[in-house]
């Protein structure tokens, strides 16, 4: 995958692209910039510091199903980090997005999902899903209005799944 230029509703443009290994520093230093609630909506837990093995994590994967995303501004600061890991079968995919504290509010998550969207369905990725704090408003506002379904984790009530279909079931 090239890298793409996006533009938000703001006029605010970002490139995105895979990531690559040697993001690993640049990622790390991107997440000292993430404001804390942020850094455990995005974990699910408490996170002070993201750990090497996350880091390698988000920037190497040996795995096919799993496939890391990076954004920059135009004046080249990192500004958000997204994952989307499908399953086995690579029909149903999980997204997980953060985006840097002084670049929110501009429409970076809106389009960053969006592409991430539109990456899945031409990789044949029928549904996607995210595991959301039920106090992320903000993210589960936003997906709502990209048309995710929100639904009560049944197995935690503190947690949501938010679920969006992509493009035609019968295609593949």
């Amino acid at each position: 995958m090239m890298n793409k230029t996006l533009s938000t509703h703001t006029g605010f443009r970002f490139e995105v692209r895979r990531a690559r290994p040697e993001d690993e520093a640049t990622v790390a230093e991107f997440f000292t910039h993430v404001a804390p609630e942020d850094l455990r909506f995005r974990f699910l837990g408490a996170v002070k510091e993201v750990s090497h093995e996350r880091l390698v994590a988000m920037t190497r994967s040996d795995d096919p199903h799993v496939h890391n995303f990076v954004a920059f501004s135009t004046d080249g600061t990192l500004i958000a980090v997204a994952t989307l890991a499908a399953d086995s079968t690579d029909l149903r995919g999980e997204v997980a997005i953060c985006i840097r504290q002084d670049r929110k509010h501009l429409g970076v998550g809106w389009e960053f999902l969006g592409h991430i969207a539109r990456y899945a369905e031409e990789h044949g990725i029928r549904t996607i899903e995210s595991i959301e704090s039920r106090e992320n408003r903000a993210a589960i506002e936003l997906e709502r209005e990209m048309g995710f379904t929100v639904q009560t984790d049944p197995e935690d009530p503190t947690l949501v799944l938010v679920r969006r279909s992509l493009g035609d079931p019968t295609r593949r």
